[in-house]
């Protein structure tokens, strides 16, 4: 109700901002190439996943499955002492959360700096705070264990654009102003200049696009001003949130789930990096009233690029075009199945009923996204690459012989 639509709406913001940006020039679009494409893809994700929350099917499954357990929990007062004020624990946490949400996502979660400066000039304040404190009180990203890897990204070399800094940091200090226009503390940062102009003034001011000057904690650098007069509101607040929403949702959470364990006797265990195996049906789907078939060919990949001009993201590589006539073009390209899936499966490989491979997962649908929550197979389906497709381009477009020798030997 709150933080998806809220984060929607930041990614359409973002995505437009910087495909703008993208399309005055081919150096744009290199530089913004991966944050849009990593913009893009959450923006689908979080389509997905609302548009489940929102199929009344979906929520009167989980409500359903929530009443039955507070049912058992109550008549078992064993279970109602151990587990029976964990829902009320969540209520309280949630209703912490809506209140401090915005400022938690503004000032600890950055959102009101989307600057890669602004973040470097926070962790050189942080690191030289934190590191002045017992190992145990400091915050635990700048404890003794996580040091090494946050000083390498902290001296990273990677390239820093002035103009990019300036447009998103500017961007995101103006929808701060329209998310909180009389909050005191943004009229301190914005220092009676407008969002873009101190963002120019910010960006270009700092001297933290050098490594060297990264080492030295400069009170005189103004982007570290600006983190010192932020930080002890950003660190009030995550507080807040730690102590009356993190905490107690791990708590109530953990009790929810020995719940479950205790009165469901087919659940699974969490994962602990250990096999986990899915059982599914390859089988096609109907869609807004289109039936969808269960395979696409390689045949169907150059009618999709040339509906598209072969312009990105339906382009084939040359060699395909070169080695056409000797692709079967009836072979298997890609399948769908309702074998369970989730973030973190792509690769995984996929085998028939004989143990033989025959595919590879990459995606889900969109209507697989609210798996997350429910699982769900009149639409919802797991995306595969069809090993049929992978042999055919080995074969007759790559000629990689000695590869599809080795394969078929393993």
């Amino acid at each position: 109700d709150v933080s998806y639509p809220f984060t929607l709406d930041l990614l359409r913001r973002r995505e437009v901002l910087l495909g703008n940006y993208a399309e005055r020039s081919t150096e744009n679009d290199r530089r913004a190439h991966d944050d849009l494409f990593s913009i893009k893809n959450s923006r689908k994700v979080y389509v997905g996943r609302i548009a489940g929350l929102q199929d009344p099917a979906v929520m009167k499954s989980k409500a359903d499955a929530q009443a039955a357990l507070q049912q058992k929990i109550a008549a078992d007062p064993q279970m109602q002492s151990a587990y029976g004020d964990a829902y009320q624990t969540v209520d309280k946490a949630i209703e912490t959360y809506r209140s401090i949400y915005v400022p938690y996502r503004f000032l600890e979660g950055g959102l009101a700096f989307n600057s890669k400066l602004f973040g470097i000039a926070r962790e050189i304040v942080r690191l030289d705070e934190e590191s002045k404190k017992p190992n145990a009180d400091r915050l635990r990203e700048y404890r003794e264990s996580n040091l090494d890897s946050l000083k390498q990204e902290l001296y990273s070399e990677a390239p820093i654009y002035d103009d990019l800094e300036i447009l998103e940091l500017g961007d995101s200090l103006s929808q701060w102003m329209e998310t909180s226009p009389d909050d005191p503390l943004l009229q301190q940062v914005l220092a009676g200049k407008s969002p873009n102009q101190r963002a120019s003034e910010l960006i270009r001011g700092t001297k933290l696009k050098s490594v060297a000057a990264r080492k030295l904690v400069s009170a005189d650098d103004p982007m570290i001003a600006v983190v010192r007069l932020v930080d002890a509101r950003s660190r009030e607040v995550r507080k807040q949130y730690e102590d009356n929403v993190d905490e107690p949702l791990r708590q109530s959470y953990a009790k929810i789930a020995n719940a479950v364990f205790k009165t469901s006797g087919d659940t699974y265990p969490d994962a602990t990096f250990t096999l986990r195996l899915s059982y599914g049906t390859v089988k096609g789907y109907e869609e807004n009233g289109s039936q969808v078939p269960a395979f696409t060919t390689m045949a169907g990949a150059f009618t999709r690029s040339g509906e598209h001009n072969n312009k990105p993201p339906f382009d084939l590589p040359k060699s395909w075009f070169a080695h056409k006539a000797e692709i079967k073009l009836s072979t298997p390209y890609n399948f769908v199945s309702t074998a369970d899936i989730i973030g973190g499966n792509s690769g995984s490989p996929v085998v028939n009923r004989a143990n033989e491979f025959v595919g590879i997962v990459f995606d889900g649908n969109l209507s697989s996204l609210p798996w997350d929550y429910q699982f769900d197979d009149r639409v919802g389906r797991a995306l595969s690459v069809d090993s049929a497709a992978i042999l055919e381009a080995l074969r007759h477009i790559y000629h990689a012989d000695n590869v599809v020798t080795a394969l078929m030997k393993n």
